[in-house]
């Protein structure tokens, strides 16, 4: 599959038929859609305007992160209708129709709402194309207009991260007959959540009272990709330059969880960028969360989802690239992890001894080394039992950052001789 050539998309749904046809299912669903899609997307980095969780393909390696970014795009979009379907899916060929449904709107949205996008729907003879092709070449279109990553991580950040809210807009597109007046609601939408993203952005930078050279560059590198109208980027330079309250941001009316989710995690990224986080904005991050009518854990839950990310991709991101920062961020990422096992001991207790083999080896531990096979086999075990902690139903574990090392560190120090008592 090469994302460059013509014919990428059907190679892709092929090659993925069976997983997204998973996405239909109970077992990967959770209790809200909208939670089940931020686990399928905050991993691969779309929502901070990269691309690092691709899914795992022979070319992977020729793929440059437009091709990866495009990718993730059309496999969010896809995923989004099939979590949001609320009908069973009993056999392939239903699956079958509900994909070419899915394109078909993915053409429909991209043609409706982003009119600089516009694709004729036939060929240059008049002959009509497949929603396949049609989806195809819009994907194509929409990527282009993202930047090429530069290795700096907020230039990406800022002018990528934008795809989330297209993905946003279409799961609530899919619901919808199509006509002019809906049309002109969501292009209206779009601009206005992006103009949003701009006084977040605002009100984020002014909270510790000055603004940072790399905050300025942040609004800078937004405005270059959010195809605002000129009359719409003063206003972002006017309300950037003086701040906004918390009360002025327009907050999304239909209470929808992802979308506030991302509007937090805009504010925690734009409040790293200057690479230290002041009392001021950490009050400022709590504030803006309880405007969003979140607990005090969504905030903590977003916090450790961000740095898990980074830690997880620090490499690729050529974000914070020093040691002292890096230390820095593990250091806040694993007390985080350690009140949440310490707050839910018992549950953790309890799942260790309910799997045979990870208390063997507990056991043997305890008088012998470990292999370095058994102790991936206990590394892989301890993230099972993690996962029934109910935060990380919703986040993913940064598997390559939590070595069994790491683990031991965060676990409370008595949850392995309480696991093996009685």
């Amino acid at each position: 599959m090469k994302p460059r050539e013509k014919g990428w998309l059907k190679e892709y749904l092929d090659f993925r038929k069976d997983l997204l046809g998973e996405l239909t299912t109970k077992k990967i669903r959770s209790s809200h859609p909208e939670h089940s899609l931020y686990r399928v997307i905050q991993p691969t980095g779309l929502m901070y305007g990269h691309a690092v969780e691709v899914i795992d393909h022979p070319n992977r390696e020729d793929w440059d992160d437009k091709d990866k970014m495009k990718i993730l795009l059309a496999e969010s979009l896809i995923s989004s209708s099939l979590l949001f379907h609320d009908k069973p899916i009993r056999d392939p060929e239903e699956l079958s129709k509900l994909m070419s449904k899915t394109l078909d709107s993915i053409a429909k949205f991209y043609n409706n709402v982003f009119p600089e996008l516009a694709t004729s729907s036939k060929t240059f003879f008049g002959k009509r194309k497949s929603p396949l092709e049609l989806a195809e070449k819009i994907l194509d279109k929409r990527i282009e207009r993202t930047s090429e990553y530069n290795g700096n991580f907020w230039t990406q950040f800022f002018h990528n991260s934008l795809l989330f809210l297209d993905i946003f807009i279409f799961g609530q597109w899919i619901h919808t007959n199509a006509d002019r007046i809906v049309s002109d609601f969501f292009k209206y939408e779009k601009e206005e959540l992006r103009f949003s993203v701009v006084k977040i952005i605002a009100a984020a930078a002014h909270a510790n009272t000055k603004i940072e050279f790399e905050e300025r560059k942040l609004l800078e590198f937004f405005l270059q990709s959010a195809g605002l109208s000129p009359e719409k980027k003063r206003e972002a330079v006017e309300i950037f330059e003086r701040g906004v309250e918390i009360e002025e941001i327009n907050l999304p009316t239909n209470n929808s969880w992802l979308l506030k989710k991302y509007f937090l995690e805009m504010a925690i990224l734009t409040i790293w960028a200057d690479k230290k986080v002041e009392d001021a904005e950490n009050r400022f991050l709590e504030r803006f969360s309880e405007s969003l009518e979140f607990h005090e854990d969504d905030l903590e839950n977003s916090m450790i989802a961000i740095e898990g990310f980074v830690l997880e991709h620090w490499e690729e991101l050529g974000y914070l690239q020093n040691r002292q920062d890096y230390n820095e961020v593990s250091e806040k990422f694993m007390k985080r992890l350690s009140k949440l096992a310490e707050t839910h001991k018992t549950r953790i207790v309890s799942e260790v001894r309910e799997s045979k083999k990870l208390m063997e080896l507990l056991r043997k531990a305890k008088s012998n080394e470990l292999s370095e096979e058994e102790k991936h086999q206990v590394q892989e075990m301890m993230f099972v039992v993690l996962k029934t902690i109910p935060t990380f139903v919703i986040i993913s574990l940064p598997q390559r950052f939590l070595t069994l090392p790491v683990l031991m560190k965060i676990l409370p120090t008595t949850i392995f001789s309480e696991s093996l008592e009685g």
